[in-house]
């Protein structure tokens, strides 16, 4: 009589082999159909084939994998977001004098240049409204304050112009009453980077933090600094621009901790990342479908779920190259690759480069690994289709990797590795929280995207 463990195998390879469209056929002869019943979320499968000899335990699952994006880039950038330079019509022109802080407090356009200490570009505006700030050869150093200090306003622009310019703090931040100021841009409403210039921003703390949505689409952006460089509560959205991060912390990060929620998006630009911690992490996601990222850190790609559909991804980490954890309720931690090069170089010792919590699932794509361990997951893994390659030989299936007591050196998809048996899920369950692609991205995902953006 089959186990519940084996039972639960089959189920779940005849589902993620159904998000591939590789479901199907050769089972109809005898089949059980299992149904999944929990609303709100997208099944990927609607029958589910097992034998009547393996039916006596009947499993409940659901989707463990999407065929699309989890948001949509139309539904994140305006076009206002992703012109890259200003309507100067009605502009107002401002220039830096030590000492002296530029107040902003009516929506506009505002063009600054000068080179100042302690100087900090400060906006208090309604909160319906748009400032766009141009940096024309600006050059601000401050020793304990922003430069540009966002109070309110409903989108802040921060575009440059063919022009180099610069934003650094060079000592401890003191707090504006009980907020405390840790960022050389400080930001608390909505933010976007863009432009046709360059802005080096140099930190004793945070680089870039915003309050609320923050997007990057333009120019040439370089960063150093101690703690996080570019940092939201919601999300952070690249588009597009040459960005360069030195950090001693997380490069990109974005996390609500009040509710456990923020993502990163990312559809093109060119990214160097060398980070101390993390080089991108998204609380509930990352969707990466574009661009050439470069990412040197201990883990360099890490959220709940981790979506790559497109771009050229070069990794080298010490910890986890690409990591699923439990970071908050938004799906299933799960691994999901549909397209796009993904190079990952691993350093010695306990690392993976491939690390999910819960699922492991590649769909396209070319994946070159050189690691000693390669992959590793909990719940279950599907090799449906691209290129995989682990240690300069090509595997055709997904299998665990296990320690080896004294062989040293990289060992991912040769010696040392589990059966792949897809592993047993609790109670002889299997999750159903996957979130959902296509129909409108998995269960607890961002909402209010399908109105599309505004200006």
């Amino acid at each position: 009589m089959p186990t519940a463990r084996t039972v639960a195998t089959i189920a779940l390879a005849a589902l993620l082999a159904g998000c591939a469209g590789t479901a199907g056929a050769e089972t109809q002869d005898q089949q059980t159909t299992v149904e999944t019943e929990q609303s709100g979320k997208v099944d990927a499968l609607s029958d589910v084939t097992t034998t009547q000899a393996e039916a006596e335990t009947t499993q409940s699952a659901e989707v463990t994998g999407t065929t699309g994006g989890l948001v949509s880039a139309a539904d994140l950038f305006t076009d206002r977001d992703l012109a890259q330079t200003a309507d100067l019509a009605d502009a107002t022109y401002l220039t830096l004098a030590d000492g002296q802080d530029l107040s902003i407090t009516e929506e506009g356009v505002y063009v600054v240049s000068g080179t100042a200490t302690n100087v900090t570009i400060r906006v208090e505006a309604d909160d319906a409204a748009k400032v766009q700030i141009v940096l024309d050869g600006a050059t601000i150093t401050n020793d304990d304050a922003p430069a540009i200090y966002v109070v309110s306003a409903d989108k802040v622009f921060v575009t440059t112009t063919d022009s180099d310019n610069a934003l650094s703090v060079t000592g401890t931040f003191v707090a504006d009453g009980e907020t405390n100021l840790d960022a050389v841009i400080f930001c608390r409403s909505d933010l976007v980077l863009n432009g046709t210039g360059t802005l080096t921003i140099s930190s004793t703390d945070n680089a870039v933090s915003c309050k609320d949505d923050l997007k990057v689409t333009g120019g040439t952006l370089i960063i150093d600094c101690v703690e996080d460089a570019l940092e939201a509560n919601d999300s952070v959205a690249i588009a597009g621009g040459d960005i360069q991060i030195t950090t001693q912390k997380d490069a990109i990060h974005a996390e609500n901790e009040d509710d456990a929620t923020g993502y990163v998006y990312i559809g093109g630009g060119t990214l160097t990342i060398n980070a101390g911690d993390d080089a991108i992490q998204g609380t509930e996601f990352v969707q990466i479908d574009d661009g050439t990222l470069t990412l040197v850190g201990e883990e360099c790609i890490e959220g709940t779920y981790v979506q790559i559909n497109g771009g050229t991804i070069d990794i080298q980490a010490s910890d986890d190259g690409i990591n699923a954890s439990d970071k908050s309720t938004y799906a299933t931690p799960t691994i999901e690759i549909n397209g796009g090069t993904i190079t990952i170089v691993m350093g010695s010792g306990d690392t993976d480069a491939l690390d999910s919590n819960g699922y492991l699932i590649i769909n396209g794509g070319t994946v070159d690994i050189t690691a000693q361990f390669a992959f590793d997951y909990e719940i279950g893994a599907e090799l449906n289709g691209g290129t995989v390659t682990v240690n300069g030989e090509q595997v055709t299936t997904i299998t665990e990797s296990m320690m080896m007591g004294g062989m040293g050196g990289p060992m991912g998809g040769q010696m040392g590795e589990m059966p792949s048996d897809m592993g047993e899920a609790p109670s002889g369950e299997m999750p159903s929280d996957m979130g959902g692609g296509m129909q409108g991205g998995p269960a607890g995902g961002p909402g209010g995207m399908g109105g599309g953006p505004g200006f």
